[in-house]
């Protein structure tokens, strides 16, 4: 990695500790309402990269395999869950979605190994489902009669997020073995992954320090 790329990639790893942090100093406020999950789930990311990062050190382990079977998914069916199941209520639709991205995963058991940096197939349909949940979130608030206090609202800067890291690198992950041919291209779109992320850890962290979503 470049000194820019490594930079970035700290700054990305302690923007995820300072959401997580941050959410938990809010903890006591949304305690007994279903936000706290999100509290719970920014925490296990954070715990997940540093065993992704030191992980190591101390236990021997397939980091290709935690990430691909275990880290991605454990994000994307929170997110389904997020979306559809409490802000959409839909809870059908939740299990249905959830159902068809888990399901992906027996074509990537024939497609790549274990060792593979990324299970294209299975991160494009997550990020694929994901897009359509984003869409359906724009169009709620765009349609709510509340819409002008819409920085009060915590999805919005939850939605902000998730559309530029997780729909914004989606050609990236989704043609990584020909972009990686490129290192131009590749060096310009991993940046961008990079502050992406930062910028959709600080969101999260925003959505609890001015997000007043009451449900």
């Amino acid at each position: 990695m470049s000194d820019f790329q490594r930079t970035a990639f700290e700054f990305m790893y302690w923007a995820e500790g300072i959401s997580a942090a941050v959410s938990l100093i809010f903890y006591s406020r949304i305690k007994d309402k279903y936000w706290k999950y999100f509290v719970f789930y920014l925490v296990f990311i954070f715990l997940s990269e540093s065993i992704g990062r030191w992980g190591g050190l101390f236990f021997e382990y397939n980091k290709q395999a935690f990430y691909n079977y275990f880290v991605i998914p454990v994000q994307f069916i929170f997110f389904y869950w997020l979306y559809a199941a409490r802000s959409f209520r839909k809870v059908n639709l939740f299990f249905i979605l959830s159902s068809v991205y888990l399901i992906s995963f027996i074509p990537s058991e024939f497609l790549y190994s274990e060792n593979k940096v990324m299970f294209s197939l299975n991160y494009t349909l997550g990020c694929l489902i994901l897009m359509i949940l984003v869409v359906m979130e724009y169009y709620k608030q765009i349609n709510d009669s509340d819409i002008l206090n819409f920085d009060k609202n915590r999805m919005f800067y939850i939605n902000l997020g998730v559309t530029l890291f997780y729909i914004g690198t989606l050609p990236f992950w989704t043609f990584l073995e020909l972009i990686k041919q490129y290192r131009e291209i590749f060096n310009i779109y991993f940046a961008y992954f990079l502050i992406s992320g930062i910028m959709m850890y600080m969101l999260f962290s925003i959505s609890f320090i001015w997000g007043k979503q009451s449900s």
